[in-house]
């Protein structure tokens, strides 16, 4: 019965993630805004949400282990993505036809889960109120990367208008608010069933929340980006589909940060488990190889072949580290 709760709500917020990424490109589109912008800020906090609501409900659950496991979790496997993107499109190595541009993106992901590791090794005892000063700088140093990310979109091309045809196919602005609203609240109320169930499953096989949440929780709540961008592959959406999924780290750490607001026990990069430490490592090598493949100008078929597998291999490895 526990496996059948979390597979249903599992559907509910994966269906309702994708609405929320599709009518926030919707409204993106509406609005006028920037392609970089939408996907590396609006579509990965959409599909980042689920992260979001997990994590507040993992800490009012008393369940932080696992709100910090499907954080970092999710970290790693937006970074899988990558290749599963690369693999649906054997003509086309993704890595090598988005702009530099995401190099910025994927920078300051690496700065960001950087100092979150850092901040889990160490202990800084220092806090304002009941909310440790390492958190604020996480949720600080997000909302620089977003003006970062901004600034540095101001002077590049603008997207292509839409055809009028286009534009008449689209819902419109209010439709998609509306649209965007009623799937936040669907998210809202599905979400908590979702991670007592996953608590749930952590007791009945024996396994540790923090590793339930790294891997089931995580893929869960990562699986509207799969699907975000897969979709964005098929249209040759390339740079939609990468912002999304290094915005979507950024985000997660974020999340990471914002966390502490919500835990009024004490600080709450204390508790967390160098376990948890060493999935946050294997996410920062994993952001690293993808910028190696965007950076490196080099075509060769097999250079690619072995960025991919590396990445591969580095999420297998960390996944077999965590259930040793």
């Amino acid at each position: 019965m526990i496996w059948l709760q979390f597979a249903l709500t599992a559907l509910i917020i994966v269906y309702a993630a994708y609405k929320l990424a599709e009518y926030g490109d919707v409204i993106a589109i509406r609005t006028g805004l920037g392609g970089m912008f939408i996907g590396t800020i609006l579509l990965s906090l959409a599909t980042s949400l689920p992260e979001l609501l997990t994590t507040i409900s993992s800490i009012s659950q008393a369940v932080p282990s696992l709100a910090v496991g499907n954080i970092l979790g999710s970290n790693m496997f937006n970074m899988l993505m990558l290749v599963i993107l690369d693999g649906l499109n054997r003509r086309v190595y993704i890595l090598r036809r988005v702009a530099v541009t995401h190099t910025l993106t994927s920078s300051l992901a690496i700065l960001l889960v950087g100092l979150a590791v850092f901040f889990m090794l160490g202990d800084f005892p220092i806090q304002v109120g009941w909310v440790g000063l390492d958190s604020l700088v996480l949720i600080g140093g997000y909302f620089f990367a977003v003006w970062i990310i901004r600034q540095s979109s101001v002077g590049s091309a603008p997207p292509p208008e839409p055809s009028e045809a286009e534009l008449a196919s689209l819902p419109s602005l209010q439709r998609a608010g509306i649209g965007f609203g009623l799937a936040t609240l669907a998210l809202v109320v599905v979400t908590p069933l979702m991670v007592s169930s996953a608590v749930e499953i952590a007791d009945v096989t024996g396994l540790s929340t923090g590793l339930i949440g790294t891997t089931l929780v995580a893929i869960t709540t990562s699986l509207p980006e799969l699907v975000t961008t897969i979709a964005a592959g098929r249209i040759g959406a390339y740079d939609l589909a990468v912002g999304n999924l290094f915005g979507s780290n950024i985000f997660n750490i974020f999340t990471l940060g914002l966390a502490d607001l919500f835990f009024i026990q004490g600080r709450f990069m204390t508790g967390i488990s160098t376990q948890m430490a060493m999935v946050g490592l294997m996410g920062l090598v994993l952001m690293v190889l993808g910028t190696i493949g965007i950076l490196a100008h080099i075509e060769r078929r097999s250079f690619m072949v072995q960025i991919n597998a590396l990445m591969l291999i580095g999420y297998v490895v960390g996944m077999v580290i965590l259930f040793q």
